[in-house]
């Protein structure tokens, strides 16, 4: 009796060992912990499959991560981008900006990604909508919300996190490359010999950034070249200017993002006698599939660094941008164009 005890007693020990031996095994098989780039230490798949990114700075990013794993849009493609863009997103459901937390359930991501600036990283908002859902979420912090230098970092992070290293690291290398390529450049032109440039937003032309302001980061680091300077009044810019103050300014380059300002501006007369309309140096932003300057500000400001430099420093930047555009598709977009296409897209 004392024996069929002690060997009942054994095969529980036994049993209970290797069960326990298997619920950690399978833990550690499905499950990993990873510090975020806020430090959280978040709970995370071991795979993960399913991903969004409900902000237009995350989604944009994701996409160039890992198309084939989003689970949800912002909003959907206009018909005349799909072509620039993976199959794999081409009709997912959207579920905009997470603010319709059924549509973000229903998705069914294994992860969300949160953007956040990495000085004040953490988001309050954030913490309580996605607290709640019972879904890891991650933050993916850059500075200012849209700096091209923090963002290698950004993507090393999304590789590790999406199991996509390699890609992520080639991506991590054209930033790099370019910020340093760009940096060289500008050490060599005096402020006196960088053309002063106006960015016109809306559909008259009269809506802009002021210096500090993130929507203009391109033109910082082009020389910090921006023709109004002032200190931004809100998040969203679009700061509303007059015609006279425009002329005043006088300056040597436009960048337009509303095209159909672009089509009408250099046959306006009020805007005749500014230099940059007088000696054709204004400029049509690309925006194909994702804006190349800002709106969202995203990777494709990358690219949108190099069409900058090209339009204000000819001489001095040289690229040969229908290649650059070709490689640049094929690495962040996974897309393969022809030089035709490339043409069009960078001159609409």
């Amino acid at each position: 009796m004392i024996k069929d005890k002690w060997n009942g007693k054994r095969y529980f020990v036994i049993i209970s060992y290797c069960l326990t031996i298997f619920v950690l095994f399978a833990g550690t098989a499905h499950a990993r912990e990873i510090t975020d780039m806020a430090g959280r230490k978040v709970i995370v798949p071991d795979v993960i499959n399913r991903v969004v990114a409900p902000s237009p700075y995350g989604f944009a990013m994701l996409y160039s991560v890992a198309p084939e794993k989003i689970a949800g849009l912002m909003s959907p493609w206009k018909e005349e981008d799909k072509k620039f863009v993976h199959p794999a997103v081409h009709d997912l459901p959207v579920i905009g900006r997470g603010k319709d937390t059924d549509a973000l359930v229903k998705a069914n991501p294994d992860v969300i990604i949160v953007w956040g600036d990495k000085h004040n990283p953490i988001h309050q908002a954030s913490e309580e909508k996605f607290g709640k859902l019972g879904i890891p979420y991650v933050y993916v912090t850059v500075g200012d919300l849209a700096d091209l230098p923090d963002y290698p970092a950004a993507y090393a992070f999304l590789g590790d996190l999406l199991g996509k290293q390699d890609h992520t690291a080639k991506e991590a290398a054209y930033c790099r490359r370019t910020l340093d390529e760009v940096a060289a450049t500008m050490k060599d032109i005096p402020r006196n010999e960088r053309p002063r440039v106006y960015l016109a937003e809306g559909p008259d032309g009269l809506k802009t950034e002021c210096d500090d302001s993130l929507h203009v980061h391109l033109l910082r680091l082009a020389g910090d070249v921006n023709v109004h300077r002032c200190h931004t009044s809100c998040h969203v810019g679009m700061e509303p200017v007059t015609l006279e103050q425009v002329v005043l300014y006088n300056p040597d380059v436009i960048l337009v993002q509303d095209k159909g300002f672009f089509d009408k501006v250099s046959h306006d007369p009020a805007w005749s006698g500014i230099k940059a309309v007088k000696e054709g140096r204004v400029y049509l932003i690309p925006k194909v599939p994702f804006n190349w300057f800002d709106r969202p500000p995203s990777f494709m400001r990358i690219l949108g660094l190099k069409w900058v430099m090209s339009c204000l420093y000819p001489k001095q930047y040289k690229v040969d941008l229908i290649r650059e555009t070709q490689a640049f598709y094929r690495l962040f977009l996974g897309v393969t164009l022809s030089a035709d296409d490339a043409a069009k897209i960078i001159s609409p």
